[in-house]
C-alpha cells in the first residue's frame, strides 16, 4: 500500500493571518484541498491520512466531497508539538490499517501545487529502497559559518549540496522505527522528515524535486500562488 500522510497541523504564524495558511481561501477553495484532490484522485495512492486540529476537522471532512476523496480517506491523527511528533502521531495511526511494508508518502498541506508527475516519480523511485527524498540543485555559492554568521569560516562545493524538499516517502516499518527510538525528547530536536532516517541509518534515494511544488509560509508565497491560480484554468498541473 501507498498511503499519503498529509500535514495540517501547522499554524502559519509567518504568513501573518487569524486562518492558518492551508485554511486560506485561494480561486474559492482552500489551500488544503488541491494536495487532496491530486493525491486522492492518483492511482498509485491508495490511502490518505490527515494530521489537523480537532476544530478543523469536521471542516475538513465537509470538503471531501469528491467520491475518490471519500474513498481513500482513512482518518484524522492529532497534531504534536511539533511537525517530527505530528508524523509519529500519523504513522502510528497508519500502522493500524497498514502493514510495515507499505510506504508513507509525507506531504505538506501548504504545498498545493504536487503534480501527478512528481507522486509518480517519488513512489517509483521508493521502491526497493527505504526512502526517497526529492532535491533542488543549490545555484548560489555556499558557504559555512561556525560563529553564528558574523563571518565566513567555509566555502562548500556546491555540487556536492542539495536542498532537500517535499514529499518524502518512506518504509512504514522501517521509518516508525526509527521515529521511535528518538522518543520522548530527541524527536522535539527533528526540524525535517529524512532526519530521522538517516540517523537510523536508513538508505535514502534521492531524485530531482520541483521547483513549482513551493511551500506557502510567507505572504510573497500566498501572492505567488494566487497568480498562478489566476492564469491557470482549473488549477490541475500534470
Amino acid at each position: 500500500m501507498n498511503i499519503a500522510l498529509i500535514l495540517s497541523g501547522g499554524m502559519g504564524a509567518r504568513l501573518g493571518t487569524d486562518v492558518p495558511k492551508q485554511y486560506l481561501k485561494v480561486a474559492g477553495r482552500p489551500i488544503i484541498t488541491y494536495c487532496i484532490e491530486t493525491l486522492s484522485l492518483h492511482e498509485e495512492i491508495d490511502g490518505l491520512q490527515i494530521v489537523a486540529d480537532d476544530f478543523w476537522q469536521k471542516r475538513i471532512a465537509e470538503w471531501l466531497t469528491d467520491a475518490d476523496c471519500k474513498k481513500k480517506f482513512r482518518g484524522f491523527s492529532a497534531p504534536g508539538e511539533n511537525r517530527q511528533l505530528s508524523i509519529f502521531h500519523g504513522l502510528r495511526d497508519i500502522r493500524s490499517y497498514a502493514d510495515d511494508r507499505s510506504y508513507v508518502f509525507i506531504h505538506d498541506a501548504a504545498r498545493p501545487l504536487l503534480s501527478r508527475q512528481q507522486i509518480r516519480d517519488c513512489l517509483r523511485g521508493a521502491a526497493g529502497h527505504d526512502g526517497l527524498m526529492p532535491v533542488l540543485p543549490m545555484k548560489d555559492t555556499v558557504y559555512r559559518s561556525l560563529n553564528g554568521g558574523r563571518s565566513v569560516s567555509e566555502l562548500l562545493d556546491r555540487s556536492t549540496v542539495y536542498a532537500g524538499q517535499a514529499p518524502e516517502v518512506f518504509l512504514l516499518g522501517r521509518y516508525y522505527e526509527a521515529n521511535q527510538k528518538l522518543l520522548p525528547d530527541r524527536i522535539r530536536g527533528i526540524n525535517g522528515s529524512t532526519e530521522p532516517a538517516i540517523l537510523d541509518g536508513m538508505e535514502i534515494v534521492m531524485i530531482p524535486g520541483d521547483e513549482g511544488n513551493f511551500k506557502i509560509t510567507t505572504k510573497a508565497d500566498l501572492k505567488r500562488f494566487e497568480r498562478i491560480m489566476a492564469e491557470e484554468s482549473g488549477g490541475k498541473r500534470e
